[in-house]
């Protein structure tokens, strides 16, 4: 088999099906779960928090006041954006969490389908000698 060949079964097998597909999906789940985050919890807790912009929150290293982020960068400061750290920090526990929620049900479904193919176990040895005891005494 030559080169183009030897490709082709390489990319046909199922392992690699298998990951391509999960990438793909991972990447189609990132970005609901980013505009989750984005759109629907962050202004949430902006809310709860008093319409704090964590994006916006930062530190300015060369000592100077800056009123935005935007004017910070355009002067050229060395700035600290721990806001973008917490939501990346948000981010990360909301992801963690639908994962979660997603391996708990294919969990639940697969235990499902074990507890219907488990055959009945009959009595014990102990339980039929028991049994034999309780006829020979009537």
């Amino acid at each position: 088999m030559g080169f183009f060949g030897d490709f082709k079964a390489s990319l046909m097998k199922g392992d690699v099906l298998s990951l391509a597909t999960a990438v793909v999906i991972g990447a189609a789940f990132g970005k609901i779960v980013g505009s989750a985050v984005d759109d629907v919890i962050m202004p949430i807790v902006g809310l709860l928090t008093g319409g704090i912009d964590f994006t916006q929150k930062f530190i300015t290293l060369d000592g100077n006041s800056y009123k935005t982020l935007a004017e910070a960068k355009k002067t050229g400061a060395a700035v600290i954006t721990y806001g973008n750290l917490v939501q990346a920090i948000i981010n990360f526990v909301i992801i963690a969490f639908f994962i979660f929620v997603i391996l708990r049900a294919a969990e639940k479904a697969r235990k499902k389908e074990e507890v219907a193919y488990v055959t009945p176990v009959g009595p014990t040895q102990e339980e039929l000698l028991t049994q034999i005891r309780d006829l020979l005494k009537k």
